[in-house]
């Protein structure tokens, strides 16, 4: 069984948003520090997870590595001096402290919008680059195989994940729901704030849509249209854009509307647009919504869609938590089965030898018919014999005390000698 599972974490709950992005790390980041984790520090089994609220490391090791850990990230990203940043983390060093840690981070009850649908994918990669270095063992890979039944049990018997609880998740999902029916969508981006920028995030992992963005600063423009592959649209030739677009997404921050109904009216667009203003104070002049062929969606329309999922998750959370130690129990049932195996699969073997060699001894005459019958018969006897000592250690692993009955039978059938002399 793995005894020290630990884990090392920053997340927005303690650092800032500029802290968490000095040592946010990229997919290249991870893989090479999951390298340096074993090279460096001898450890065999971790698992790297840097989301843009978060950058854990959880590993298995007796020993607390939080400082050197901290370092590894900094060679990671160039920070000479960590000093500064080692307050911003927290170490977890209790194993089953640390593996709820991982449940809750998995089921979103951390992430800053409750239930965020991505961080179980964010997991999966997680995963997938720990296993093509070779760093999950048999405690990680069944750790995030319960984690993974666990999140579909949520989705399937509770309304945790139901709808979306973030404006710019609820967002995207309206776009998703109304463009259905449209081959290639062609969705705009005029203004690039904090909720615009997310919106656009979340729709470039949606696919076959054309995604545009424009903004009046034309070098957000390119860093965003970079990250989500998007096309850049000049601010100045906006206005047309905007006329042929499906879609238009709008968060331009100005004291009146920017998009209003005689712009639209000045020249020819789309026969079907959907607009959705995303401003406070609105940049979309409410009266567009009575053009014919527009649909016009304001930033309450999708608060009142990410509130309503919200509540929900929120009153699902005692049912998640319940799933939760639900599978912890179990897991924690299969770790204890795991510390007792090998005493009894020593055990087994030294009965095992015990018993071929008294058939060798006492057989050697025997008819082939005798030796089937001993051999059935020992064999029965022998199951019965051992059955009672797995029962004791399994309900001694129940009850803490494990460890003393398996001195016990090493002591009682001298075990570690036994296996010494079976492998040699």
């Amino acid at each position: 069984m793995q005894t020290g599972f630990k884990v090392l974490s920053l997340s927005h709950k303690k650092a800032p948003v500029e802290i968490r992005e000095l040592v946010s790390l990229s997919e290249d980041n991870c893989r090479a520090l999951l390298l340096q984790l074993r090279e460096v520090l001898d450890i065999s089994e971790a698992l790297v997870v840097s989301t843009c609220n978060r950058t854990e490391i959880y590993y298995a090791a007796e020993q607390d590595y939080s400082q050197e850990l901290v370092g590894l990230i900094g060679v990671q990203k160039g920070i000479l001096k960590t000093e500064a940043i080692r307050h911003y983390f927290n170490s977890i060093t209790e194993t089953e402290a640390a593996v709820r840690h991982l449940f809750r981070v998995s089921m979103g009850l951390e992430s800053q919008v409750i239930g965020d649908l991505q961080i179980s994918h964010q997991i999966k990669c997680a995963y997938q680059w720990t296993a093509d270095a070779d760093m999950a063992g048999p405690y990680l890979h069944r750790l995030l195989h319960a984690i993974f039944f666990t999140n579909k049990k949520v989705v399937q018997q509770t309304a945790y994940r139901d709808g979306a609880a973030s404006v710019s998740y609820a967002a995207a999902e309206l776009v998703e729901e109304l463009t259905a029916n449209l081959l290639e969508p062609h969705v705009l981006l005029v203004g690039l704030g904090e909720i615009g920028a997310d919106v656009c995030r979340h729709l470039s992992k949606r696919p076959n849509q054309h995604l545009m963005v424009s903004n009046r600063t034309i070098g957000k423009a390119e860093a965003l249209a970079a990250e989500c592959g998007a096309r850049v649209i000049p601010f100045e030739e906006v206005n047309t854009a905007i006329r042929d677009a499906n879609v238009v997404i709008s968060s331009v921050a100005m004291p009146l509307p920017f998009i209003t109904r005689a712009s639209l009216e000045s020249g020819e667009r789309l026969a079907y647009q959907i607009y959705i203003d995303l401003s406070v104070p609105r940049s979309i002049e409410p009266a567009v919504d009575e053009l014919p062929g527009v649909l016009l969606y304001n930033v309450d329309n999708i608060q009142n869609l990410a509130s309503a999922a919200l509540e929900r998750r929120i009153a699902a959370i005692p049912q998640v938590e319940a799933l939760i130690e639900e599978a912890i129990a179990e897991f924690n049932d299969w770790t204890r089965d795991m510390m007792v195996s090998p005493t009894i699969q020593k055990l087994k073997n030294a009965l095992e030898q015990i018993r071929q060699e008294e058939i060798t001894r006492y057989l050697k005459s025997s008819s082939s018919q005798e030796a089937q019958l001993v051999d059935k018969i020992t064999k029965s006897m022998m199951q019965k014999i051992i059955k009672l000592p797995v029962l004791q250690l399994k309900a001694a692993c129940k009850r803490g005390e494990a460890e003393t009955l398996i001195d016990v039978l090493n002591d009682l059938f001298n075990l570690e000698e036994q296996t010494e002399a079976h492998q040699s």
